[in-house]
């Protein structure tokens, strides 16, 4: 093949390639649908209160065993409506985390991290609020949900011994904890 027929056949076999993996789409191109933090009034970042992966290994003491479930890794709220079903009323809200954050986030994230070899879960969450005055409104509420699920003789269950602060909240049900912090 005379050299000057070869750099031709590579590009004309480009050209074919590139035309064969081609294709028009009809449709209009549209935003993407907004995130519950995109309009975010508040001052606080979220991430930057959230623990990373190795720290949160680190903690527990589960080292390279901890893992983040993929599916457990998001920004919005989530309400477990069948698990609440089954606690009474005034527990519910531990399965309804538009409860136990209040309506007024601004900004969310939720991380559940699992353990195989020893069958654990752990998850940390952060919420923000347009001013200081809506998280405090927010903490207090959570205060008060704990204390209601308390004073149930279901509470040992769901929150077991609880001791609250003006800026802080710890739950210690079982082999569990929750912890939670006004900042």
């Amino acid at each position: 093949m005379p050299a000057m027929a070869r750099p031709f056949l590579v590009w004309c076999a480009a050209a074919m390639l590139a035309a064969g993996c081609t294709q028009t789409v009809d449709g209009r191109a549209m935003r993407a649908a907004p995130g519950i933090d995109d309009d975010s009034l508040s001052p606080v970042d979220v991430e930057t209160l959230m623990l990373d992966q190795a720290q949160m290994r680190a903690i527990t003491g589960a080292g390279d065993d901890l893992t983040i479930i993929p599916s457990m890794d998001g920004k919005f709220l989530v309400d477990i409506d069948q698990l609440a079903q089954t606690a009474p009323p005034q527990c519910q809200w531990i399965f309804v985390e538009t409860q136990t954050f209040g309506p007024d986030v601004e900004e969310f994230h939720k991380t559940t991290f699992q353990n195989p070899p020893d069958g654990g879960l752990i998850s940390e969450g952060a919420a923000a609020y347009r001013d200081a005055d809506t998280a405090r409104r927010a903490f207090d509420d959570l205060v008060d949900l704990v204390e209601g699920c308390g004073s149930t003789a279901f509470g040992p269950m769901f929150v077991g011994d609880w001791t609250a602060t003006s800026d802080s909240v710890q739950t210690r049900p079982g082999a569990c904890s929750l912890s939670c912090w006004l900042r």
